[in-house]
């Protein structure tokens, strides 16, 4: 599958929010930092082993779905974090958990899948349980939620997809 096809199939709102040339204009955000992000979102992709995804969606059509079952088929733990389907196994590494607290295990990385005004509240909850990467899905910016996992020594990557950024860095 092409990178572009990827793309496509796991985070379909990635070309709706962007221009045509979707990749060279989502790349050119990383570039107008240096090549560090690459090597930043390489080390945290190839370290962290167990990943909530908060938000997750029991919808095989939604983007939270469909990138926790790449993240599983990747080797990752998955735990999925939704209230209103708590307890259910859905194939993942672990029964859906209604929030970070619940979990009652070490976990790497939190990928969040909501809305930008919910992400603080997601933030201190994961910081809470240990959480050393805080991941913000496309389309969602958090400053004050990114300077409290940083203040906490946590990393943090906004707008941007693991999903994506695995098969594009090779990994």
């Amino acid at each position: 599958m092409g990178w572009n096809s990827h793309v496509r199939s796991y985070c379909p709102s990635f070309h709706t929010l962007a221009p045509q040339n979707a990749a060279n204009a989502f790349l050119g955000r990383f570039f107008q930092k240096g090549l560090q992000m690459n090597d930043d979102i390489r080390e945290i992709l190839t370290s962290v082993k167990t990943i909530a995804v908060v938000g997750w969606s029991p919808k095989e059509d939604r983007p939270s779905h469909r990138v926790a079952r790449f993240l599983a088929s990747k080797g990752y733990r998955v735990i999925p974090v939704n209230p209103g389907q708590a307890g259910q196994d859905v194939g993942l590494s672990a029964p859906v958990a209604a929030s970070l607290s619940d979990i009652g295990q070490p976990i790497d990385m939190v990928d969040i899948f909501r809305r930008s005004e919910e992400v603080y509240g997601v933030v201190e909850e994961g910081l809470a349980i240990g959480a050393s990467v805080i991941w913000m899905q496309l389309g969602i910016e958090d400053a004050k939620s990114a300077a409290l996992a940083r203040a906490q020594g946590a990393k943090v990557v906004m707008n941007a997809c693991p999903a994506i950024e695995i098969p594009r860095l090779g990994l």
